[in-house]
This record gives C-alpha cells, structure tokens and sequence, in this order.
C-alpha cells in the first residue's frame, strides 16, 4: 500500500510498484529532500497542494487535460471517475511518476513538477501494498525515514508512534506473510504517514480487497484522517469511498474535472448531466413532451404528471430510486406504471416498473401487496427530480 520510491540514476532495479534503490544506493551527503514545512516560513494558511493548468498527453491522447486543484492543509481531496478519465494520470503527476507536458504543481507554495519523485514530499499508498516481504513490520514501517536520513535514535519512536496509531502495536516483528490482508494495508498506510508527508496520496489503495474489509479500512483511514488531519489526494471509482471520506470530490471525465465539490454538493446539485448519472443511482424517462402531453420515444402515450410543466420536445428525468414513492397519486409528481418484478436487496425491496417502452425501478423498505402487473402510482417531489433536454 505505501511505498517511498526513489529513482536514481545509475543503479535501480524496478518491481510491480515501481524504481526502488539498489543495494548500492544511498542519499549523497547533504541532499535534502522536498520537504517544505516550518522550516521554510510558510504561511499558515497556504495550500499544501496547488495543481496550475496541468496538462499530459501521451501521442494523440490527453490523458490531464488542463487541471487545476488547489488542496487545503488538512483536506481530503478524492479523483472519482470511470476508467480513462484521467485520475490515476493526475496522481501520478503529483507523484513524480510522470511529467506534465504544461502547467505548474506546488507544495506548499514551492513548484515541484520538475523534480524527479524522490525529492517530493509526498508518499504513495499503492492497492497491492508493496511491503518488503523479506523486512519486518517494523522494518518496512522505517524505510522511509531512513531513505530520507533521519537520524538513527529517531526512528524507532516514529516507527512505534505510527503503528499505535494504525491500531497494530506488538506486530513489530511480524514478516508480511503473517499478516492478513487488511494489516498488511495497514503497515503501508503506517509506512507513508510515518515520514510525515506534506501530502499523502492514495492510489485504489481498497479496491483489490472484500467488501467487509473495504469498508473497515475506509473508516479506519476517515477516523485517521480526522485525528491526524493530513493533506490527501485519493484516487478511486468507487463512489461509496468517494462520498464517505472526501472533504471535497474531484469528479474527472476525459482527462477534464466535471465537478469538484463538497460530497453532498456533487451529489444534491450536480454540475451536469454526467455528474448526475455517474454520481449513484437513477432512473432516466426519457419522454417526448407535445401540445401538452407525454409519450415515450416511440411516441406511445404515458401518463405522466409533472407540477412544472416541461417545454416541449424530447426530454431526460432522472429520479433517484430512493426518492420515489409506490401508491403516492397525492404527490405533485408522478407516472403511472405496471409492476414488472421484484428484487429483494437486503435493507430494501427493488420494484421495477414499465410504462409504454419507459423502464425504472423504485426502492421501498418493505414488501408491498401489488403483484406483477398491478398498475402502481409512483410519485416524487420536484426537488427530487432533474431534467436535461
């Protein structure tokens, strides 16, 4: 999961996660790395990261196309978009895994897109881990501080400090191979925070692991954040994480960021159209409005009832399955339709609907008495609704 990586010139040898150093590497005398803490006089209020009309194209494709993100000191910031929108590409960007093509990235008010990884203070907590398996907990928890130089009497105490934070106290000699999936996630997120980074960015570091222990450690990685209070960028596509942990979310389609907003912001006033249907789950009706009255896209009637009228033409209204209600004709909102089949999801049943060629599904917490076929009234509120012509 973390792993400080140093390329070099000269002798390296490279594995699944990346350039680690080859025996014979050491930081020359006096090299300081990118750190840009009190020591530099910053202002208490400056941005621990500032991403200034970053732009990375690989041949033809633009893979960051003009991105700019300010983090504050103390925000979580996640990237969330589907595969090849860019996000993982923007990280490592910051990372100094790769170099923008245009554009400036700062830490802490310095410029740092032209130095090479090793000199950035960020660490990189990657989905497999990437512990040493030959190393102890303790001893790959301590990497990093001796890949920076940090003094010898020091690293012991960090090393103790970090994995009591990370709930693992007395697995210090433990070896990878004893350790299951979730602790070995655990000594890589306690091996990036030990350096103490001016910003920690997490690569899917969940995504390869059950769902039950997903969810532990995406508490156990919002309860730190909150404690601790460092600076993060998070990458991922799933939008549970996204929404649970973020200060802010960075919504990315085609190398572009759509949207970035606090969680309930992206998710209660979308910027457009893609954020909404990428941001959970909706039904679209998709319906031809004329002289007044609503048909599906074949222009077979529905009975569809709607408190502000639509203009007319073809529309997109999209409603949360959530936010509608089974047998609510009193409602200002609402369509007539007839009771396909059911799902039973757990916490709630899944009643899916058809009316003319219109398809949808509504959640409700418990059964109801209607049988496939039964015409249902489904009803909402204007404010649950969107609509996109």
């Amino acid at each position: 999961m973390g792993c400080l990586q140093r390329p070099h010139e000269g002798n390296h040898r490279q594995d699944d996660t990346g350039l680690i150093p080859g025996p014979r590497e050491a930081p020359p005398a006096g090299r300081r790395f990118a750190r840009f803490d009190a020591e530099l006089t910053v202002l208490a209020d400056m941005n621990a990261l500032e991403l200034d009309s970053v732009r990375r194209a690989y041949g033809g494709v633009v893979a960051v196309d003009n991105v700019s993100i300010d983090v504050k000191r103390g925000e979580f910031v996640t990237l969330l978009g589907p595969s090849g929108s860019g996000k993982t590409s923007t990280l490592r960007l910051i990372g100094g895994f790769e170099r923008p093509d245009a554009g400036a990235i700062r830490i802490n008010g310095v410029r740092i897109d032209h130095l090479p990884a090793y000199q950035r203070d960020t660490t990189t907590i990657f989905q497999s881990g990437a512990l040493f398996p030959h190393k102890t907990v303790a001893e790959n928890v301590a990497y990093g501080l001796r890949m920076r130089g940090v003094a010898k009497a020091e690293i012991a105490p960090r090393v103790k400090q970090a994995l009591e934070i990370v709930r693992l106290s007395g697995y210090d000699e433990r070896y990878p191979a004893q350790l299951s999936g979730g602790q070995k996630q655990r000594v890589a997120l306690a091996r990036s925070m030990v350096v103490r980074p001016a910003i920690l960015l997490f690569d899917e570091p969940l995504s390869a692991l059950d769902l039950s222990l997903r969810l532990q450690l995406r508490a156990e990685i919002k309860r730190l954040h909150e404690e601790i209070g460092f600076s993060a960028i998070y990458v991922t596509h799933d939008q549970g994480e996204a929404m649970a942990m973020s200060s802010r979310v960075a919504v990315m389609r085609g190398g572009r960021i759509e949207q970035i907003d606090r969680p309930e912001k992206v998710f209660g006033e979308p910027a457009n159209e893609f954020v909404y249907t990428f941001i959970g789950e909706s039904c679209c009706l998709k319906a031809r409005i004329a002289a007044g009255a609503a048909a599906d896209s074949d222009g077979e009637p529905i009975d569809l009832r709607l408190s502000n009228p639509l203009g007319e033409g073809a529309w997109r209204i999209y409603i949360r399955p959530s936010r509608m209600h089974l047998g609510r004709a009193d409602m200002p909102n609402g369509l007539k339709a007839r009771l396909d089949f059911t799902e039973f999801l757990g916490d709630v049943h899944r009643y899916h609907f058809k009316a003319a060629k219109l398809e949808l599904f509504v959640d409700h917490p418990g059964a109801v008495a209607h049988k496939p076929g039964d015409l249902v009234d489904i009803g909402w509120q204007t404010a649950d609704m969107i609509a996109y012509q």
